[in-house]
């Protein structure tokens, strides 16, 4: 039987503040008094003044409309309800005219709704009911008075009674709560616009834009909606939950949409649908676009990643099983530990799964959806019983925080006073008892939401929850990310949802993005291992939008995880290789060889590799690219290991040089091959030499090649094509090797060639005659020269007899007595000269500073031409050299392996201590020392005492 509602009201709990209270009392005696209304006020006062001691918004609405107030008090909760939907729904004019009483309206259900709820006499049903009802009302004038204007304006032509609704082809979806008839109090409406081109073409004036039309009429409708007045606000609108909300317009046609879902539509995308619910405008079209989406939102079949994926919803949200860290002071009651959410994804989830073959299950509202769960066996009955009370309970508490100010908010106060307030409308005046249950609530749904697909893979962090699905970004995991070390962790969730969301290569397919979803948080816990994931995070998702697909490379680094955290954490300090794999994600091809992780001193047959794919290429173009794709993979595997400390800067070096030599082997083959195909054979032998610190195997990332070619061959000898001469042919072939082993092709560059260590330098021919270069050293050639010499080395000859004549040349170069010389004395003029016109650029120079490689490879050097001369044995190896020169040996091997990790990691100069301090630690771990304080204290000493080694090795004036 109707009554009216002061005479159903309770006390919703204790007045938490007497004062506020007894101001809104006085005023509304003052009214009440005026307008004959006292009675009431007296009998309904008790329930009103712990909302007046509670909640500064009701107040005002009440002492700001106290006629309005009567109303609601003297008449039926369910009549007063059905008088406000029957007045929203009569509003029928243009959005000016209906913005005012729009607003009004709203506030008279905003105070119907808290009285009737506070006071007892509404359930969670009946308020999330009414909230939901005006908000289809509501939208329903909104889109009335959007075609209402553009009839006025000529550009709508449907008859305002058309049955196809005010837009003919328009609609919108209510999505989320409000499509569920769940809303909150002041909840937000997500509405999901759509057009039917066919349709809304035929109701457009001729020339007009359908896209454009519809994109007018969103932003009217939620402009009607969302503005804030003197009378208020009706909704907050939220148009984002339509496909890929970044880069499409605020309605989105029909098919268009459908295509979307149906390729790359994602799991929470179906989870949203399940709340889907025709709303306003074209409800026949909307009705056919719903019906089209079943089959995507309930798909009957899943393979066992699907599954997976379902589940890996749930599985983002951290779940501390023993309850720690669960609070009522801050707590998010919706999106945090224990919240609404893991409710509504604990049925979601699970809807999903097995939807697709129970119709049963598919109910919209998450306590039909629960129960549903519970009578089909799936959920044991107590879970069901526990979870249902604390979902009215939670959403209760929603309500009440949300009440205190009309404020989209899902957390409790942290200020004690707000809170308390919160406690007092929830029934409760011991703040502590209320915390303690709150608390107990929240570890309760945590714990049951834990036990859900438990024992599977965890994609959540012990940092905290993960969570990556819907529109906007989730404040748990934007926490958890700045935990994790992240400054700005909103662009960082911005773009992993948008890899989510498929807009990159390497998650455009179901499969890609199923196994981006368990990626993802490997990827992050990586990132904050590396002590550096501002640097590293950009430099990664450079590399991973560049990949052309994504599955295999996903699945490589799910299956190796060690190997995924050598990758990832050499984003974070070595911007070069990074760049390598953001310009050539091929690089990462080595990876998946099964001999990336062996061990660098191991042969792992490149040389012969490349020699065999660069034969098969067919021409000189294929094999210098087949050369460069080994190289660049191979470049990459040294680099790793270098800076993941997997192998020491002597073996890297190594490895390099290793690399240069089957590079140079190879395309010296290919190099005579295009010759003789150009010009024709010739009866002759070359040999290429390295110098320099190729020829001492000493090469590091960034090394250059210093290189001479000898030839040999019968006098008159001319080429079979086109006669050349033999300078002419080894030119020709030199410059092909040069532009071989330099230029840059379409799968990338290899190394600079520097060939001015050659006798005569740029001034001479490019190639030399054996004979010619005995002669120049015996008659020509200076200090300096023979110096750079003691590194030659024959890398390749087209006739192995030939390069033992070459080695032999070398070595009789360097034996050959030079009488008259001051050795010592050139090499220290050679020093000075270099300390007075190419001065170190800082303190991290490792080549020129004093005490750097410079001084000690001079006097390894000079002791080489110290050997060659009194007919001890030689050696190429600056640290095999100083065998006698300790000091010096220490300093160069120190600074080798620096300069070893500064290469790899580095392109250009680069100063250490503007780095990450993880790669500074790296740096001192290289050198043996505990930081990077220590490196540079010890770098600096051991420097001072290998300047002094140096001048005491080269004395003034000694003769070599």
């Amino acid at each position: 039987m109707a009554k009216p509602l002061f005479h159903s009201l309770k006390p919703a709990g204790p007045v938490a503040n007497a004062a506020a209270a007894d101001r809104l009392h006085e005023a509304l005696i003052e009214a009440a008094g005026t307008d004959g209304w006292s009675d009431t006020l007296a009998a309904a006062w008790p329930a009103l003044a712990p909302v007046a001691g509670a909640s500064p918004y009701l107040s005002g609405l009440m002492r700001r409309r106290p006629a309005h107030l009567r109303r609601i008090l003297e008449t039926d909760p369910d009549a007063a309800l059905g008088d406000i939907l029957a007045r929203t729904d009569a509003l029928d004019d243009e959005p000016e005219a209906i913005k005012q009483p729009l607003r009004v309206l709203k506030a008279d259900l905003h105070l119907l709704t808290a009285l009737a709820d506070l006071g007892g006499v509404w359930g969670l049903d009946a308020v999330t009911g009414a909230l939901s009802r005006f908000a289809d009302a509501a939208c329903r004038a909104a889109l009335r008075a959007v075609g209402a204007e553009q009839r006025a304006r000529g550009r709508l032509i449907s008859p305002a009674d058309d049955a196809r609704g005010p837009v003919p082809g328009l609609f919108g979806l209510a999505m989320g709560k409000h499509g569920a008839n769940e809303l909150n109090y002041s909840s937000d409406i997500d509405i999901s616009l759509f057009f039917e081109p066919r349709l809304l073409t035929l109701a457009l004036r001729e020339g007009e834009e359908m896209q454009d039309f519809v994109n007018r009429a969103a932003r009217t409708l939620a402009t009607l909606l969302t503005e804030r007045t003197a009378d208020g606000y009706v909704f907050r609108v939220d148009l984002r939950l339509r496909p890929d909300p970044s880069s499409t317009p605020p309605v989105v046609a029909a098919p268009a949409a459908l295509a979307y879902y149906e390729s790359v539509g994602q799991n929470w995308e179906r989870a949203a649908f399940i709340k889907a619910r025709p709303v306003l405008g074209d409800l026949r079209s909307a009705g056919r676009f719903l019906k089209a989406l079943q089959p995507f939102i309930w798909r009957r079949s899943l393979d066992y990643a699907a599954v997976l994926d379902i589940q890996a919803i749930k599985r983002q949200i951290h779940v501390h099983k023993t309850g720690e860290g669960l609070q009522a002071a801050g707590a998010n009651l919706k999106l945090g530990r224990g919240g609404i959410r893991e409710i509504e994804f604990y049925a979601q989830t699970q809807q999903l799964i097995l939807g697709g073959r129970d119709p049963a299950l598919r109910a919209s509202r998450t306590l039909e959806a629960l129960s549903a769960l519970s009578a089909a066996g799936h959920v044991p009955a107590d879970v069901t019983r526990e979870l249902s009370a604390a979902y009215v309970e939670l959403r209760g508490l929603e309500h009440r925080v949300q009440m205190l100010d009309d404020e989209q908010t899902h957390r409790l106060p942290e200020a004690a006073d707000r809170r308390a307030a919160v406690a007092a409308l929830a029934g409760q005046g011991d703040l502590a008892a209320f915390d303690a249950h709150v608390e107990r609530l929240l570890v309760g749904v945590n714990r049951r939401y834990g036990e859900l697909f438990e024992g599977g893979e965890e994609l959540d962090s012990a940092y905290g929850s993960l969570v990556f699905t819907g529109v906007e970004n989730d404040p748990e995991t934007l926490e958890t990310l700045r935990r994790m070390g992240f400054s700005e962790p909103g662009p960082v969730a911005d773009t992993i949802r948008s890899w989510h969301h498929g807009r990159i290569p390497a998650t455009r397919t179901e499969r890609g993005r199923e196994l981006f979803t368990r990626l993802a948080p490997r990827l992050l816990e990586a990132l904050a291992r590396s002590g550096a994931p501002d640097a590293a995070f950009p430099r990664f998702a450079a590399f991973f939008s560049g990949l052309a697909a994504g599955v295999q490379v996903q699945a490589l680094f799910l299956n190796q995880p060690r190997l995924f955290e050598m990758v990832v954490g050499v984003m974070a300090f070595a911007p070069r290789l990074a760049r390598t794999l953001a310009r050539q994600p091929a690089a990462l091809d080595g990876v998946l060889d099964a001999r990336f992780l062996t061990d660098l001193a191991e042969d792992t047959g490149l040389t012969e590799q490349m020699a065999r794919e660069a034969g098969e290429a067919g021409d000189f173009e294929g094999a210098m690219n087949a050369v460069r794709r080994l190289h660049r993979e191979q470049l990459f595997r040294i680099g790793m290991h270098a800076l993941s400390g997997r192998a020491g800067p002597e073996a890297a070096g190594r490895a390099y040089a290793a690399l240069a030599d089957a590079a140079m082997r190879t395309l010296a083959r290919a190099a005579l091959a295009e010759t003789e195909r150009l010009g024709g054979a010739l009866p002759g032998a070359v040999a290429v030499v390295a110098l320099g610190k190729a020829g001492s195997r000493e090469m590091t990332a960034g090394s250059d090649l210093d290189l001479m070619t000898l030839y040999d061959a019968p006098a008159g000898a001319a080429s079979t094509i086109k006669d050349w001469s033999a300078d002419v042919f080894y030119v020709r072939f030199t410059q092909r090797l040069i532009s071989a082993l330099s230029a840059h092709t379409a799968e990338g560059g290899l190394y600079e060639v520097d060939m001015r260590l050659r006798p005569t330098g740029s001034k001479g021919p490019v190639s030399v005659r054996l004979s010619a270069f005995d002669d120049y050293y015996a008659r020509e050639a200076e200090t300096w020269e023979f110096m750079v010499l003691t590194r030659a080395r024959v890398v390749w000859a087209s006739d192995p007899a030939f390069a033992e004549r070459v080695s032999a040349a070398v070595e009789a170069a360097l034996r050959r007595p030079r009488p008259g010389v001051d050795v010592a004395a050139d090499v220290r003029k050679m020093r000075a000269l270099m300390d007075r016109e190419r001065r170190p650029h800082g303190f991290w120079d490792l080549k020129l500073s004093a005490g750097g490689q410079v001084d000690a490879e001079f006097v390894a050097q000079y002791r080489q031409l110290q050997a060659a001369a009194i007919g001890e044995p030689l050696t190429v190896s600056t640290l095999e050299a100083l065998h006698d020169d300790a000091v010096l040996a220490e300093a160069w091997r120190l600074q080798q392996r620096l300069g070893q990790l500064l290469a790899a990691a580095f392109e250009g100069r680069v100063d250490p201590e503007s780095e990450p301090a993880v790669f500074r630690h790296r740096l001192a771990e290289a050198a043996g020392a505990p930081d990077f304080d220590t490196l540079k204290r010890e770098l600096t000493e051991l420097r001072t005492r290998a300047r002094a080694a140096f001048e005491r090795a080269v004395p003034a004036g000694r003769d070599g």
